[in-house]
């Protein structure tokens, strides 16, 4: 039997797991193995909430897939060796593979701010998030919340919050001129205004130059804080950022066009760790998941490779709390209660398909 082993259940192996699948070409002599350190795929795209207290996690857990070509191993990976075909987990046996595809994530990237990674709180993972849930939801009235970032993350976060507890008192920095400044400046203004409004301070043109437990530093302006969430970077996860290859400026890796290793076709790289001219999301990693699928069936079909076509996404679509909304659509940018309506929708069909 041939081993293709997917380390992560994040949202591109889940999406490559169900193509795979449901492919009526899998070969029978393919074993499907996926490695996990949870026993439940996580819609990381909702953490935001699940930290501001305004659902509880097992809305955010989806159960694997049941097969009988899929093997579940739970664990942590501590290292991928790539001379070996070999993945090691922490206090088990050594996985091995014919084919790999990485799939594990992402990590806060703190661009070298003294204290942030131990004076902040994370939404990177469902762990983080609930500890993050925890801390803040146990904040006296009135106590402040800084949250470093205003990224789709950051806003979401900010946002929720506002709606969970009112009561606190939210610093939301920014370092452009204005919120969300990649989109419409319809858009940006409309988020803008509706923090303004909801009594949300917003902070742009923000530098924050260090962290302490109690404070942050903006501009060397110490700003006292009861908490502080990082939302300001992401970089890939530190078992890829030490393997040796080839790497971009963010330290994702270069991929062929078929989306595996330039001088290795038996290991794959999908989501936030993949080299890809978009910014990470899931959209991305699913839509690279389905050429990936693709790529593997006709290689173990000994198949010419498939002509893949340019990955286009939809767009984007943000909340700001349970009532309204932003995003884009094509070329449209939206605002307001549909936008919060279209995301409520894509996450239960997503749930639904899953």
């Amino acid at each position: 039997m041939k081993q293709l082993v997917l380390l992560g259940g994040g949202y591109g192996n889940m999406r490559a797991l169900k193509r795979l699948l449901q492919s009526s070409s899998l070969p029978e002599d393919i074993q499907l193995t996926l490695i996990d350190r949870v026993p439940y795929h996580c819609l990381k795209t909702e953490y935001y909430a699940l930290a501001a207290g305004t659902i509880s996690d097992h809305h955010i857990r989806v159960p694997f897939p049941d097969h009988p070509r899929l093997k579940i191993v739970y664990g942590e990976v501590t290292e991928i060796q790539l001379s070996e075909k070999a993945v090691t987990l922490q206090g088990q046996d050594p996985v091995y593979y014919d084919d790999l595809i990485i799939g594990l994530g992402c990590e806060d990237k703190y661009h070298g701010v003294p204290g942030a990674h131990e004076h902040t709180l994370s939404i990177q993972t469902i762990d983080k998030s609930r500890q993050t849930y925890q801390i803040l939801n146990n904040l006296p009235a009135n106590a402040v919340v800084g949250v470093v970032g205003a990224g789709l993350s950051g806003v979401e976060l900010a946002s929720e919050l506002r709606e969970s507890r009112p009561d606190l008192s939210i610093k939301l920095f920014d370092r452009g001129e204005i919120i969300l400044p990649a989109f419409k400046k319809r858009l940006s203004n409309y988020v803008q205004n509706w923090f303004i409004e909801h009594g949300v301070e917003v902070i742009n043109r923000s530098n924050i130059t260090k962290v302490e437990e109690g404070c942050l530093y903006n501009h060397d302006e110490r700003v006292d804080c009861d908490a502080v969430v990082w939302t300001a970077g992401i970089q890939p996860n530190s078992i890829v950022r030490e393997l040796d290859i080839e790497k971009d400026a963010q330290g994702r890796v270069v991929l062929s066009p078929y989306h595996h290793l330039p001088e290795n076709d038996a290991v794959f790289v999908v989501g936030d760790c993949a080299s890809l001219p978009f910014a990470p999301s899931a959209q991305l990693a699913e839509e690279q998941a389905e050429q990936i699928a693709e790529v593997l069936i006709a290689k173990w079909n000994n198949e010419p490779m498939p002509e893949l076509g340019e990955i286009k996404l939809k767009g984007v679509m943000g909340s700001l709390g349970k009532k309204s909304g932003f995003g884009t659509m094509g070329t449209a940018a939206l605002i307001g209660r549909v936008p919060r309506l279209l995301k409520s929708g894509i996450l239960w069909l997503y749930k639904y398909q899953v």
